[in-house]
């Protein structure tokens, strides 16, 4: 009985350990050294179908937006397979709510192309993320012995107290209305993802194969029913 537990699986080093991000905290990403980012999910433009003078209107704003930025931002862009699922079950409920069989029969084999055309197509759906980061000026003051401690401790590096919290937060608002304005100015819409979308994109790149199988709870109903 012995060998057997000790042949069991053993429990592995949590993957979470080699993330730089510590927690999700109101709407924003709170790295391991102290440093918070904001995440917004933009809009696109289909630039090759512009004329000559949008596009160059476009790259001419494009490049005031970068200028008159103080601050370094991310731009990614994901790509993932498109899940057609939610709209699958929508069809799928209309057509056992739908009384006439011919509509019936049609909303069916709607249902079944657009699942057809999406597997075999391979068909992939793109977002666009900028990622606006802070990093606190009370970081860069810190000594040698200070950083070490965050290195070693990544979590004593985040019990930032409420107020720090609130300053940094603020702090990097402003900077997300520089952004959003700047995005604005070129056609392009921006939201910044709250909390629950935060963490489905995280999930969504570190999980991505679970993540088609096996779809998150809302962080919401995860807290009711704790």
């Amino acid at each position: 009985m012995q060998s057997q537990k000790l042949a069991g699986p053993k429990p592995g080093v949590p993957a979470q350990r080699y993330l730089d991000i510590a927690e999700i905290k109101e709407d924003l990403v709170v790295m391991k050294d102290g440093t918070i980012r904001a995440v917004l999910l933009v809009s696109s433009i289909n630039f090759a179908l512009k004329s000559m003078d949008e596009q160059n209107a476009i790259v001419q704003a494009y490049m005031q937006f970068l200028n008159s930025l103080d601050f370094p931002i991310q731009i990614l862009i994901q790509s993932r397979r498109m899940n057609i699922d939610e709209y699958l079950r929508k069809l799928g409920e209309s057509e056992k709510n739908q009384q006439n069989e011919l509509l019936k029969r049609q909303i069916g084999d709607y249902r079944d192309f657009v699942r057809w055309l999406v597997e075999t197509g391979d068909i992939m759906q793109k977002k666009f993320f900028v990622v606006v980061p802070l990093d606190p000026s009370t970081d860069k003051q810190r000594g040698f012995f200070d950083r070490l401690q965050s290195i070693l401790v990544p979590a004593a590096a985040i019990r930032l107290s409420d107020d720090k919290f609130r300053k940094n937060k603020e702090s990097l608002m402003l900077r997300v209305s520089t952004v959003t304005g700047g995005l604005q100015s070129m056609s392009l819409n921006a939201v910044m993802l709250d909390t629950q979308s935060l963490i489905e994109l995280f999930y969504t790149v570190y999980n991505p194969e679970l993540f088609e199988n096996q779809r998150m709870t809302a962080t919401g109903k995860l807290q009711l029913e704790g």
